[in-house]
């Protein structure tokens, strides 16, 4: 039976996701319904993509009997009041990462939604590819040895893009690159680091335009990250252990990875009719699928991204923010 999705918000990110489920079996995944505070867009949105029907505000979309679950992909500040508009409507949800601005928020939400009864969770759709599910395998085989070491970057040119510059939408390398680099941390040491240092640079609106951060899992066990919002990095993960070493290039969507051996092994995407915004954001069609197989077996979180992990992640953002100096009116 298919699984019947609102969208929330008509913005690239949410294009990109539609776009990608339109790849999917539509045995499995039914387009109802999309909101934009400008119903016009919504309407657009809804021709374009094909979804059925479209509504000017967030409230239509969480009174909307047909929908079962819905991808909120809002700006960062807005994702709190959206997500548990839904969830207190009966909704499943979805939510861009990152889940929240900050841990505080994060738990409220997540206490919402068991309250609620209901599925919830954080869209790091880069655990849900093929690439690194593999990884995982390897590592949990025993092929890499011990992880002693996760080397990560991510910079691209967003300084004079509003939502990741400005304070009030949320803005920052941390929350909206930084999630990334940490959530690839978590993966390879699956558990909480013991200690954080971090460094950066903040604009004129308080917020992070580069950050320098390090994660010591004991040992002499380190996640070292950096992020950029002035220059394109390699935006590549190395994962390194005492018996060898994998390289996940485009690591926040990766369709390939250079394994032990030195060899490349590719994940390649569908074809699609319409380009995307962001690379391989086709993507996004894995964790739909993701969210239709925890829905159908009743399961009200995902074991990819667990509650317990989004908390875990979004403690680590605040930290690095707290050191860093960078204040949302929210964290007050």
């Amino acid at each position: 039976m298919a699984l019947k999705w609102g969208i929330a918000a008509a913005g690239k990110i949410t294009q990109d996701f539609v776009n990608a489920v339109n790849t999917l079996n539509k045995d499995d995944h039914d387009l109802v319904a999309v909101a934009a505070r400008d119903l016009n867009r919504a309407k657009e949105f809804a021709k374009k993509f094909g979804v059925k029907k479209a509504y000017g505000s967030y409230l239509e979309l969480a009174q909307d009997q047909d929908i079962e679950v819905v991808y909120v992909g809002t700006l960062n500040p807005q994702h709190l009041e959206v997500a548990t508009l839904m969830l207190e409507n009966g909704k499943h949800v979805l939510v861009e990462k990152p889940l929240c601005l900050n841990e505080k928020q994060a738990q409220k939400l997540i206490t919402c939604a068991k309250q609620q009864n209901l599925f919830l969770m954080e869209a790091i759709w880069s655990r849900m590819f093929p690439s690194y599910q593999y990884v995982r395998k390897q590592i949990q085989s025993g092929l890499l040895g011990e992880i002693v070491s996760v080397e990560a970057e991510f910079g691209l040119e967003l300084h004079n893009i509003a939502r990741h510059s400005k304070n009030d939408l949320g803005g920052g390398t941390v929350l909206n690159l930084g999630v990334y680099l940490i959530q690839c941390c978590q993966w390879a040491f699956q558990e909480a680091p013991k200690s954080i240092t971090a460094t950066g640079t903040l604009n004129d609106e308080g917020v992070d335009v580069e950050v320098l951060a390090e994660l010591n899992y004991g040992g002499n066990r380190i996640g070292k990250i950096k992020t950029s919002a002035f220059n394109k990095l390699s935006n590549s993960a190395i994962i390194i252990g005492t018996k060898g070493q994998i390289t996940i290039p485009t690591f926040w969507s990766p369709t390939s990875i250079i394994d032990t051996d030195g060899t490349e092994k590719t994940w390649p995407l569908p074809n699609t009719e319409y380009e995307f915004n962001f690379q391989n954001t086709c993507g996004l069609r894995y964790e739909a699928d993701e969210v239709r197989k925890c829905i159908r077996e009743g399961k009200k979180e995902s074991e990819i991204v667990t509650h317990n992990e989004s908390l875990l992640i979004a403690h680590i953002e605040s930290e690095i923010r707290r050191q860093i100096g960078v204040k949302y009116a929210a964290d007050d």
